[in-house]
Parts: C-alpha cells; sequence; structure tokens
C-alpha cells in the first residue's frame, strides 16, 4: 500500500485499510480511495461544502472499478471518517461555526492579507488576481482555521472597511498595471522566437535548392551517358 498523505495518519489510515470499507478493496482501489478522501477534505477547507464533488468522484470511482455508486459513496464517507477523525459534515460545521466566532482581532488580520494579494501582483513574477486571492486567502483560512472561501469573504470586508473601495476594483486595477504587461511581453517575445524559427527553416530549404538542382543534372547526364553507349554484341 502506498500513501501519499500525511505521515501522522499512518495509523489511521492502517485502522482504516482492515475496517469493513477497506479490507474488501485491492491496495490499488485503496490507494484511489484514500486520495479522494484528501480531494474531499481539501474541498471542505476550500468552499465549506463537499456533497457535489463527493457524487461525481464516486461515481467515476464506481464506474470505473464497476462498483455499485451508493456503497461507493458510503464506503469513501466511512474511509474519511477514520481517516480524518470526524465525517465530512463534522469538518464543514466546524469550521463554518469557527468562522463565526472570531474576533475582531482576527477578523482585522484579512486587511494584511488583502494588500498581500496586491503585492505578489506586483512584485511577482506574472502572478494574476485570481492565483494572488486564492494563495492569500488560503493562507488566512490556515492562519483562522476557517474555509478558504470564507477567509476571502473576510478580505474583501475588511479592505472595504479600511479602504472605503472595492478589493475586487483594486487589485484588478493592479492586475492590469503589473500583470497584463509582464503577459504581453511574454507574447510577444514568442511570437518573435516564432518567426525567427520559421525564417531559419526557410533559409535551410533555399539553402537545400541548389544542391538539389545539381543533383538532378548530374543523375540527368549520368541516365543520357548510359542511353547513348551502344549494346554490345552476342
Amino acid at each position: 500500500m502506498q500513501y501519499l498523505f500525511d505521515p501522522k495518519e499512518m495509523e489511521r489510515v492502517s485502522v482504516a485499510r482492515e475496517s469493513f470499507s477497506g479490507r474488501l478493496l485491492s491496495d490499488a482501489q485503496f490507494d484511489e480511495a484514500m486520495a479522494i478522501t484528501g480531494i474531499i477534505e481539501r474541498e471542505i477547507r476550500k468552499t465549506g461544502a463537499f456533497k457535489e464533488k463527493l457524487a461525481d468522484y464516486a461515481y467515476a470511482y464506481a464506474r470505473t472499478e464497476k462498483m455499485d455508486a451508493a456503497r461507493t459513496d458510503t464506503a469513501l464517507r466511512d474511509l474519511f471518517k477514520l481517516r480524518v477523525g470526524r465525517s465530512m459534515n463534522e469538518m464543514r460545521e466546524e469550521l463554518i461555526a469557527r468562522e463565526e466566532k472570531l474576533t475582531v482581532g482576527q477578523k482585522k488580520a484579512a486587511y494584511e492579507y488583502a494588500l498581500g494579494v496586491g503585492e505578489m501582483i506586483e512584485k511577482g513574477d506574472k502572478i494574476s488576481f485570481h492565483r494572488a486571492f486564492a494563495h492569500q486567502g488560503q493562507e488566512l483560512a490556515k492562519e483562522l482555521d476557517i474555509t478558504d472561501a470564507g477567509a476571502k469573504r473576510l478580505m474583501k470586508e475588511e479592505f472595504k472597511a479600511a479602504e472605503g473601495s472595492e478589493f475586487y476594483e483594486w487589485a484588478k486595477d493592479l492586475e492590469e498595471k503589473f500583470f497584463r504587461p509582464q503577459i504581453e511581453a511574454e507574447k510577444k517575445r514568442s511570437e518573435e522566437r516564432s518567426r525567427g524559427s520559421d525564417r531559419s527553416r526557410g533559409n535551410d530549404r533555399d539553402d537545400d535548392t541548389p544542391r538539389r538542382r545539381s543533383s538532378e543534372r548530374t543523375f540527368e547526364r549520368s541516365a543520357g551517358q548510359r542511353r547513348s553507349q551502344p549494346r554490345a554484341r552476342l
């Protein structure tokens, strides 16, 4: 069995392997099921939801492994609880409850993370608003132990409270100022390299033309000489 998650979870994974839902699976099937539980956990931490993604992955897994979809859904829920220590819904509710209990001081920390979005766009190497916002939201979510979606919402609210303007408009303006020129410059360099490569191939073809013509003339002369030679009498 090859498990790719936190080594600290290995004891719980071993228990899951010998559970009712785990013992009938092959090693490969169990590894894939564990990977799916990790994807679902990430989705809960990202959005605070899991049912849609669970349904999609359970269906795909059941179809490829020739299993019953409903039983697969149940098995994934069981394996998730054994690996994580709580059910999918319990994790979701804990994250939501924690967000509702944030103090004023904890919420204000979101403003610094919002400013971090602008810093990433301005100083980073081709960092878009979408990427920077996702990164800062994830980091704030880790600090407060809430969902990424909740962290992003806090960032927008605290930015507006501090600056009196919309976070999205501010960040998109920075994207146009710093990210867009980098992308356009990269695109221009790529086009120039492509044109240079085309010219190089064209020159190579032109250089080959005289050699081909010379070879063709040599072949024609040789063939003509062979035709003009008299045949030997028998």
